[in-house]
């Protein structure tokens, strides 16, 4: 067999050929150290297939490839082309939409109905949304006195490099790649080495669509080696990472060298309240999904609940009822099953080790906390897990768990729990349940967290107002391809999605116009 391909049969029967090799200049090309990355898959830790994973100078080969391919046709190509050809790509998304969810329920343990219906449909209408933007980057004409005209250009930014995170694969991908080429950039992708696959099979979907060779290049490798040397290459004029704190951090320290442009969507511990006038069901149902979705393998995830103690015992009673209701743990691909494993050994470990400072800081462990084995014993499956009675102080409400792991406390007043909410060193999301508007959108403002609300900014009437980055009202984690979203604090900067997303690959040219002053 051809070490570029396997041909691959999923747990749920469906074949297809996944490449295995680095996708430089629309071609697949060998490891030049030959190094191959074992992906497995989580629900039986049985290896999948392994990749080719790219050293320095495959990096360097990729960058170059972008280099040559933005200073050729792709910057000055027509925008309505380089639109069409996102909209190309995105109708071969959806009729690649079975292999693509499977791919990642596969490679990385959610549930083959999320991938389906949640992420391949998101990473379609992100393609879409940007395609659209891609003709419709407007630059302004200033006219200060009669001597002078001048105008401002929006430009693309040149070579960009992304470093994708493991928890939506394809989803991440697509954020970075869609605004990245809709203004005219070129790209070098890092996937995940725990879940490359269908950032590969994507890539096989880009030459189809018939993009330039060069304009996405995507490689697998370790963060260590393969995105320091993209964080570090003189040639990447951009870096976009999503990710962890801590790795954020390095890569910033890297990218520095050349002072890069950096956008960074890091870790997050998100609030999310609930007042005695709130659709209780409601709060329940929507606190469920936002921090139990994607076996809690959400940066945004309200992990943190705060409840006004007039309804802290009923509230408690419904969550865990709900628990017990949706959380079907088990085989990715069972159309019932809700929650799958965690995505590595690795993770896993930590979700379980966070369990053990929770009992040992003496939290009261209402459901959950141990670990869950499919009908053939094996796995890397957690039981949802729900500690009450947390304080403020404790490593689960200030850490991040990522994982099904949520603390629930109590509050009495609205000064205190917007005090407590802020209490962290993330800012990311959070969430307000509440039928008092004038209530959400006082809090909103004041809670320091990541994606704006399109309400909270279109009915805000203070100029000094702390507008948060992501505020979801009387729901949670619903997020929307055309609102901006992104962190404060160290949950980083930089806005992905909607049109700021865009805006963040472009840079501003000015031009001034001398129309007959004389010195």
């Amino acid at each position: 067999m051809d070490d570029m391909y396997a041909e691959l049969t999923a747990p749920n029967n469906v074949k297809f050929t996944q490449p295995l090799g680095l996708f430089i200049e629309n071609e697949w090309r060998s490891s030049s150290k030959g190094e191959r990355i074992v992906t497995v898959n989580p629900a039986d830790e049985k290896e999948i297939c392994a990749v080719h994973g790219a050293g320095s100078k495959d990096v360097d080969m990729a960058v170059q490839a972008a280099r040559r391919a933005f200073i050729g046709e792709w910057r000055d190509m027509d925008s309505s082309a380089r639109g069409n050809l996102l909209q190309t790509l995105a109708d071969l998304v959806e009729q690649h939409a079975d292999v693509l969810a499977t791919i990642d329920a596969w490679d990385n343990g959610k549930s083959y109905h999320a991938a389906r219906n949640e992420d391949i449909v998101g990473a379609v209408a992100l393609l879409r949304y940007y395609a659209g933007w891609a003709d419709k980057l407007h630059g302004t004409a200033i006219d200060p006195n009669p001597d002078k005209l001048a105008y401002v250009l929006r430009e693309p930014v040149g070579v960009c490099g992304a470093i994708i995170p493991w928890n939506f694969p394809l989803v991440n991908l697509v954020i970075k790649i869609a605004p990245a080429l809709a203004a005219g950039n070129t790209i070098v992708v890092k996937a995940a080495e725990q879940t490359p696959l269908s950032a590969l099979y994507f890539a096989s979907l880009v030459k189809k669509a018939g993009l330039p060779p060069g304009v996405v290049n995507v490689l697998n490798g370790l963060g260590r080696e393969t995105g320091s040397a993209i964080a570090a290459h003189p040639e990447v004029d951009q870096i976009s990472f999503t990710g962890s704190t801590p790795t954020g951090k390095q890569i910033m320290k890297t990218a520095a060298g050349t002072l890069k442009r950096v956008i960074m969507e890091t870790g997050g511990k998100s609030p999310l309240l609930v007042f005695p006038d709130a659709d209780l069901e409601q709060a329940v149902r929507w606190g469920h999904r936002g921090i139990m979705s994607n076996q809690g393998q959400v940066c945004s995830g309200t992990s943190r609940i705060f409840i006004h103690a007039d309804i802290y015992d009923r509230f408690v009673n419904l969550f865990a009822a709900e628990v017990d209701r949706v959380s079907k743990i088990g085989d990715p691909f069972q159309l019932d099953t809700f929650q799958g494993p965690q995505v590595t050994r690795e993770q896993f470990n930590r979700v379980l080790t966070y369990i053990e400072t929770g009992k040992r800081e003496g939290a009261k462990l209402v459901c959950g906390g141990t670990a869950y084995k499919n009908t053939q014993g094996r796995g890397l499956y957690i039981a949802p897990t729900v500690f009450t009675d947390v304080t403020d102080d404790m490593a689960i409400a200030q850490e991040e768990v990522f994982g099904p792991f949520v603390v629930v406390s109590p509050f009495r007043e609205e000064g205190e729990v917007i005090e407590r909410a802020n209490n962290t060193i993330f800012g990311l999301g959070a969430a307000i349940f509440t039928q008092d508007i004038s209530r959400a959108l006082r809090i909103s403002k004041k809670i320091q967290s990541g994606s704006e609300s399109a309400l909270t900014h279109a009915l805000s009437n203070s100029a000094n107002a702390v507008l948060p980055a992501a505020i979801w009202i009387n729901s949670s984690n619903n997020d929307d391809v055309r609102v901006p979203f992104g962190g404060y604090k160290q949950s980083g900067f930089g806005r992905e999605m909607g049109e700021e997303g865009i805006h963040a690959y472009t840079i501003t040219k000015s031009v001034h116009i001398n129309l007959g002053a004389k010195l």
